[in-house]
């Protein structure tokens, strides 16, 4: 049997006020019912069917014992989806026997191989349970969890929130969970209780480590539609903003905003880069969220970059000129100011909301109107040939701003800085899909190039920073020296590096274009 289950993780203070919500949403009328469940994981010693991707439980519930596989799990965005199968164990034994698919069975008895099934963890659970409805008629099974995961001697307390779909829309779930918890703070939960026992059986933990998430390269297959390519890359591209949002709530790492910022210019790009074939409203109103959100961390970011690796950087070159070190720290108490209101902005309402509904677009196809009957041909498209159009299309946009470069005016540098930008996101979504030898003389080029700019841009932000209107430290004589330095400093450096920008450029153009 197919399950699809959204989840998130709970603290107590909300596991406890989500049925009264559920009722005063009128989306029960029932009390739910309240059970204790203990769920026992087994595995070879060798964890062959971890490595498998099959969970076998025995789960107690009251008096009865029921035995569960689960299989082919997947879970993004909260998403989790896959088979499962429960028979009764009477007296709480396992019978790989009586696993009714053959095929499942037989799965797990080739992986067994005869070796020893032992208990590997179990998790002791109060579960509430009830059947919610949607106005719709989709309708789901509302599960608040609070309890223990436990592996040998050690345990850890879990609360989690899993909306089953019943009957209906899958889309439902997440209107769901936004009526539940309107107000924000939910966490999309990023693995499921099986895979939290083993981690905490191997490694004393139920989570992997919280920390900034860069992006990493999707492997497309040149057999995949450009249909199933997007979807692939907007699950990572959501999956780096979703942490780094954790990290900004959770930490003081200034790589943190960094990386959120980069999640939601790589959105950004994907959406462009897909646009001829999932355009849709909800993809336009999800873009001009991302735009306002990536808009409120670029204001910490770049006060990030201005103290720590700007002005802590002047300072350190040049410690006989202490208000150097004054004004790095007047911007650092600036950035400690703009991190506590992104961290309450983030715990939010519209920032969960956007996360919602950027997950709800990717796992439930989103794009799909029923009256564009056009639509199936361009979802079909082979991911090669689009690839091949985009980067044409983003090579020639690069080419027409770079015409005169060393004519061009700051604003024209700033236009062609985002346009290297958006070529460097579409060549590392598809760079899978050509020879690597091809594609990585191109990029190294280009990265070269767009170092350049990044300079540039550096300095403009500073000029921008330290000339408005609230200029720090107005009144402070030494702080404006301290100013004036580092606005000189950096205006040369960019325009230093600027001299080579030509010859860089000369060089990504004798490269031939691998798309080609």
């Amino acid at each position: 049997m197919s399950e699809i289950e959204l989840k998130f993780l709970l603290d107590k203070k909300k596991s406890s006020e989500i049925w009264a919500r559920a009722k005063a949403s009128k989306l029960t009328r029932d009390a739910p019912i309240t059970r204790t469940l203990r769920s026992i994981y087994l595995d070879t010693p060798e964890h062959a069917l971890k490595k498998a991707g099959i969970a076998l439980r025995l789960r107690r519930d009251g008096r009865r014992w029921i035995q569960g596989v689960k299989t082919g799990r997947t879970l993004h965005g909260g998403l989790s989806q896959g088979g499962e199968l429960e028979t009764p164990a009477p007296g709480g034994r396992v019978c790989l026997d009586a696993i009714p698919d053959p095929a499942v069975r037989e799965a797990i008895v080739d992986r067994v191989n005869g070796a020893l099934l032992q208990p590997v963890c179990e998790t002791v659970i109060k579960r509430s349970t009830g059947e919610l409805t949607l106005a719709d008629g989709t309708r789901a099974e509302l599960a608040v969890d609070v309890g223990e995961v436990r592996a040998g001697e050690r345990s850890a307390e879990l609360s989690e929130l899993e909306i089953e779909l019943l009957d209906g829309n899958a889309s439902g779930l997440f209107d769901i969970a936004s009526i539940l918890v309107p107000e924000g703070g939910l966490r999309f939960s990023r693995l499921s209780k099986a895979a939290r026992g083993y981690l905490l059986a191997e490694e004393g933990r139920i989570d992997v480590p919280l920390a900034p998430r860069t992006a990493e390269n999707v492997a497309l297959d040149p057999s995949q539609t450009a249909e199933q390519a997007a979807r692939e890359v907007l699950r990572e591209c959501l999956d780096q903003i979703a942490t780094n949002v954790l990290v900004v709530r959770q930490m003081d790492d200034i790589e943190g905003p960094h990386q959120l910022r980069v999640g939601l210019r790589r959105l950004r790009s994907a959406f462009s880069v897909y646009a001829p074939v999932l355009r849709s409203p909800a993809m336009k109103r999800l873009d001009a969220e991302a735009r306002w959100f990536g808009r409120e961390v670029g204001a910490l970011r770049d006060l990030d970059v201005v103290a720590n690796d700007m002005a802590r950087r002047e300072a350190e070159r040049h410690p006989d000129e202490p208000e150097l070190s004054a004004l790095a720290d007047l911007v650092v108490r600036q950035a400690q100011e703009r991190r506590a209101l992104l961290r309450k902005l983030l715990e939010g309402a519209r920032a969960q909301a956007f996360l919602i509904d950027l997950a709800r677009f990717v796992e439930t196809r989103g794009w799909l109107a029923p009256l564009d009957f056009g639509q199936t041909e361009r979802l079909g498209t082979p991911i090669a040939t689009l690839a091949r159009q985009s980067l044409a299309k983003r090579w020639k946009r690069v080419a027409q701003h770079a015409h005169g470069l060393e004519t061009l005016s700051v604003e024209q540098r700033h236009e062609l800085r985002k346009q290297l930008k958006k070529l460097r996101y579409a060549v590392e979504f598809f760079c899978s899909l050509f020879p690597t030898k091809r594609v990585d003389p191109f990029l190294k080029r280009l990265k070269k190039l767009q170092t350049v700019f990044g300079d540039l841009n550096d300095a403009a932000t500073l000029k921008t920073m330290f000339t408005g209107a609230d200029v720090p430290g107005a009144g402070d004589p030494s702080i404006q020296r301290a100013i004036g330095w580092m606005v000189g400093a950096s205006q040369a450096r960019a325009e230093f590096g600027w001299i080579g920008a030509k010859d860089l450029w000369k060089d990504l153009e004798r490269v031939r274009p691998f798309w080609r």
